[in-house]
This record gives C-alpha cells, structure tokens and sequence, in this order.
C-alpha cells in the first residue's frame, strides 16, 4: 500500500495541513532542483510566504535539503539522503541551463581537517555543462 501526503509528512514530524499537503503533492514530483518561485509558478493561487513556510519546515524536518549553488537563489532538493545529516549528496549545477542535479551515486571525499577545526555541515557543488546543454554546444 502506498503511503499518503499526510502520512509522510507525519511521519518526519510536520502537522499535514492543507498547505503543506498541496506544496507536497507538488515538489514530490519534481526531479530536479527548484526554488521557490518554482513552486509559486507550479501553484499560482497559494500565497507565497505560505510556500515560503512550507519549505522551511520540510527543511528543517528532514524531507527537504538546500542547495546553495553559487547563482544567487537558494535551491531545495528532495532528501532521499539515508541519514539525516545530507553529508554524503552530491549536486551538479550546469552554467549554462542554471538547473541543478542532484548526484545522488556520488559521495562527497572526505577532507581532513586541520586541528581545532570542526565540520557542522557539508555542500558539495560541481559546476560545468549538463549533458542537455552539451548536446546542444555540439
């Protein structure tokens, strides 16, 4: 059996409200990275800082993960991490398209850092040419 919108969001410990369960159903779908005006694109009649919300929770509760990829907006991506601590997930973010991948076989290489320091998080963000805009360069 299937699980639902509601049930998902539940689990990760989000209230599935109406909203929430709409901004769901939408980005669940998406293969790609997106933004939030990607989003309010995709679902012209809700309120922006509804979205905006939306995100944020699904961010801080797991279900979602940003991407800060160097072009000026912040991306969200689908956590289909296996750990809560997305320190493995690998983005590739093409110059051309400005779309961003996420590279979900690729593991981030671990860097030892030098004494003192401690690591809270990781991004890693390849830039370069997608295969599309490759093709298309030919």
């Amino acid at each position: 059996m299937e699980e639902t919108a509601e049930q998902h969001l539940q689990e990760h410990g989000v209230r599935p409200t109406a909203v929430r369960i709409l901004v769901w159903k939408t980005i669940s779908q998406l293969k790609l990275a997106f933004t939030l005006n990607d989003v309010e694109s995709m679902l012209p009649y809700t309120d922006r800082s509804s979205i905006f919300r939306a995100l944020k929770l699904f961010t801080e509760n797991q279900l979602l993960h940003e991407i800060d990829d160097g072009l000026g907006s912040c991306k969200y991506c689908l956590c289909r991490c296996e750990h809560n601590d997305h320190l493995n997930h690998v983005h590739f973010s093409c110059t051309t398209c400005g779309k961003t991948y996420c590279l979900e076989n690729q593991t981030i290489p671990v860097v030892q850092l030098p004494e003192g320091f401690v690591m809270n998080e990781v991004e890693y963000v390849m830039k370069g040419i997608c295969p599309t805009c490759a093709k298309k360069q030919k």
